[in-house]
């Protein structure tokens, strides 16, 4: 651009026409200073904002024909073009005169990946800020001295749940009863968001749940899996809540589980007497239950244990110890029912059982379900997982 087109470009300015990326602006009509910067926040210097604006407005522009007021000298506007052009906002190609011209390149192409990087650096934050607000409201209770915290709605009750568990330096209880609707969190989300870690930073996992979880082919593949990592888990008949306990210091549990799925509620105990019980709660209902062990079984061996028990068998029998039916068992190894009446009948035969009772006593004794020498007792309580 010549001398004289720079000047009437800035005589242009000072009459009041203001170029943006929305278009020239009337006389006497500002640009916002909020509205000026806010390509500011994609992570854009002022004066490359202020460049593309204009290139936005008049492709294929030389550089002189973007000085002005609002961009500075031909040197500050070159090197905000170079950024621009660098960062894919721009593109130059050289015309028959051997000038370079620039041309804006598409905002919602250049500038949509910008956009969703603030997006999801502005939802990490917020994570942040509701984390950091627990835990205030968690320390200002602990503080205070209250046992007892009320936690109102889903979210509320996730994030102390998430918190708890991210503090545990020691030991996380988990009391689990088969639930349709995971109002809060599902066992799977947990693990995938907090267990793992708990696992590698060496805090015990302990939990006990119901037979009807090994029902389920999915439900029971997990719980194999999760004690394969090194979860303590003990199966019952029935659990009466749904419990967690932290450290022995703080116990979450819903306080109308029948309205989990509606309006959850839970409450958070810390150290009192109720804690106490609570946590004896638990010890009770894990101790009286059947532990379930990764299997020891090689499934390219083809026998395992001191008897010899083929790896089929060893799993048949591993459920039916648990207490699963024959119908259970057959779903759980994708067999059919007959077979494993079949598979179990032949290894009663063998032992001499005239029960299934008796097959899983002689089992328990035999060593067959966790790899144990035949003087291991059948109370131990200890089943492996498929």
């Amino acid at each position: 651009m010549s001398g004289v087109g720079v000047r009437s470009f800035r005589v242009r300015l000072r009459r009041g026409t203001a170029l943006s990326a929305e278009g020239p602006r009337p006389s006497g009509v500002a640009l916002d200073a909020a509205e000026a910067s806010l390509l500011t926040f994609l992570g854009l210097e002022p004066l490359e904002d202020a460049v593309y604006r204009l290139l936005v407005d008049r492709p294929e522009s030389e550089i002189g024909a973007l000085v002005g007021e609002s961009t500075g000298c031909v040197e500050e506007v070159a090197r905000a073009l170079d950024v621009l052009v660098e960062r894919g906002l721009a593109s130059v190609r050289t015309d028959a005169d051997a000038v370079l011209r620039y041309r804006a390149s598409s905002p919602v192409l250049a500038l949509g990946p910008l956009l969703e990087s603030r997006r999801a650096a502005l939802r990490r934050v917020e994570s942040l800020v509701t984390t950091l607000a627990e835990r205030h409201r968690s320390a200002q209770v602990h503080a205070s001295g209250a046992p007892i915290e009320v936690l109102s709605g889903a979210a509320a009750i996730r994030r102390r749940l998430l918190l708890m568990q991210d503090q545990a330096t020691v030991e996380v209880c988990t009391m689990m009863p088969l639930r349709e609707v995971h109002a809060v969190i599902t066992v799977e989300d947990n693990h995938d968001e907090i267990e793992d870690v708990l696992m590698r930073r060496g805090v015990a996992l302990r939990s006990v749940i119901e037979r009807d979880w090994l029902e389920h082919p999915e439900m029971a593949a997990t719980a194999a899996a999760y004690a394969a990592q090194g979860q303590h888990i003990s199966v019952v008949d029935a659990l009466p809540i749904k419990l967690i306990i932290v450290d022995r210091r703080v116990a979450l549990l819903p306080l109308a589980p029948e309205r989990d799925d509606v309006d959850p509620v839970a409450l958070a105990v810390h150290g009192t007497g109720l804690l106490t019980a609570l946590s004896s709660l638990f010890e009770g209902h894990f101790g009286r239950g059947w532990r379930l062990l990764p299997s020891g079984a090689d499934p390219g061996a083809g026998h395992t244990g001191g008897a010899g028990l083929d790896t089929i068998d060893r799993q048949i029998v591993s459920l039916l110890y648990v207490g699963l039916t024959d119908a259970a068992i057959a779903r759980q190894l994708g067999m059919g029912h007959r077979t494993v009446q079949r598979r179990l009948q032949s290894l009663m035969a063998e032992v001499g059982a005239a029960t299934r009772f008796q097959l899983g006593w002689h089992a328990a004794c035999s060593g067959w379900l966790d790899g144990t020498d035949t003087q291991s007792t059948p109370n131990r309580r200890e089943n492996s997982a498929v």
